[in-house]
């Protein structure tokens, strides 16, 4: 195989073609929305906690990582949990590591890289150094690609990588993210975790832009939906370097997202409120906003919850959620020998939004 390419790509006339234009424009303007919206909510923070468990569970099936929401739910509230529910678990960790740092540096640094695949793999073994990767057909089992074997090459290709996020050139952002998002899976340059750093990558990208404040946009859905059409045109980039396809592939799941979330925001919003006024008629005297996000941070809570994050004794937290179970707001359910408390309307919410159609 040819050694891959160092980024910038050519002066390619196909990425200023009339229908990446126009995929680039609608991709902004539903960007756009979803930052403005997000910007008015009152506790974006709960939002961006709630959002990033559904991304990770998708972003983790895309790699046969397979959880249920419930496993994925409960394993909020509660160390014992499976196998696949921790592979979820690890994925959260590494997108709040690599969050948290770009927005106190403003840059997206190899170190950032590597700790968000440290937390996803549970390992540092960093970049690697020894060849023998090769990326396969799942079903066939035939070589497809071979991405770069030397550890000097890997490494130097990952440099010019990051040199490429920073660049001060006239590129569009979501462009540079698509190709970014390209290049990085081509020179794969973890033993494992590639495919779900890389999706962390993305996120980072559109954070340290200034096109969202929360890592709240997740393509991961998108992907799982069209999976076929993502591996086929990584491929066709690789043999034939055609990028206009790849990158209004990937600037419509871009928009699609952002509109699902759209959605998803409003409605959950609606539900809060709805949820807020019922509660506070029904028990004003235990009503809080600190009661109100905990029941909204994750559909599942439960009593330790209440104690800590109220403020208040244990028998105090056992009746408020008694009472709230009583009168319908929760729904309780033993698993081992954990009393869970289920939001069930934010589960419902959660587990069946859809992705809109593609916008002609």
């Amino acid at each position: 195989m040819a050694s891959l390419s160092p980024l910038p790509l050519p002066e390619f006339a196909e990425l200023n073609s009339g229908e990446i234009w126009q995929a680039l424009l609608t991709a902004h303007r539903d960007l756009a929305e979803l930052k403005g919206l997000c910007a008015a909510l009152p506790n974006p923070q709960i939002l961006a906690e709630t959002l990033s468990i559904q991304e990770a569970k998708d972003s983790s099936e895309i790699e046969n990582i397979i959880t249920t929401h419930d496993e994925l739910y409960a394993s909020q509230v509660d160390s014992a949990v499976g196998i696949a529910a921790k592979e979820v678990q690890h994925y959260l960790s590494g997108l709040k590591v690599g969050y948290s740092r770009v927005k106190e540096s403003g840059l997206i640094r190899l170190e950032t890289i590597l700790a968000v695949q440290a937390e996803v793999e549970q390992n540092r073994a960093g970049l690697h150094k020894v060849p023998g990767t090769v990326l396969c057909n799942a079903v066939s089992g035939e070589t497809i690609f071979e991405p770069p074997q030397d550890g000097t090459e890997v490494a130097a290709l990952m440099g010019n990588l990051i040199d490429f996020i920073h660049a001060d050139d006239s590129l569009d952002p979501l462009l540079r993210m698509a190709i970014v998002h390209h290049q990085f899976q081509s020179i794969h340059p973890f033993y494992d975790g590639n495919g779900r750093t890389g999706r962390i990558l993305n996120i980072l990208i559109l954070v340290r832009e200034g096109l969202l404040d929360l890592p709240i946009l997740y393509l991961s859905r998108y992907i799982n939906e069209t999976k076929s059409d993502y591996y086929r045109l990584l491929q066709t980039v690789r043999e034939e370097n055609r990028w206009e396809e790849w990158c209004v592939y990937l600037l419509t799941g871009i928009s699609r997202a952002a509109r699902s979330e759209v959605t998803l925001i409003t409605e959950l919003r609606n539900l809060m409120q709805e949820t807020k006024t019922k509660i506070r008629e029904a028990f004003p005297k235990i009503y809080s906003q600190d009661l109100l996000n905990n029941l909204f941070r994750y559909p599942y809570t439960k009593i330790e919850f209440i104690e800590k994050e109220l403020g208040v004794s244990r028998p105090t937290a056992t009746k408020y959620l008694g009472l709230l179970t009583e009168a319908g707001f929760l729904h309780k359910q033993k698993i081992g020998r954990t009393n869970f408390f289920i939001n069930r309307p934010l589960f419902l919410l959660l587990t069946t939004i859809k992705l809109p159609p593609h916008r002609a």
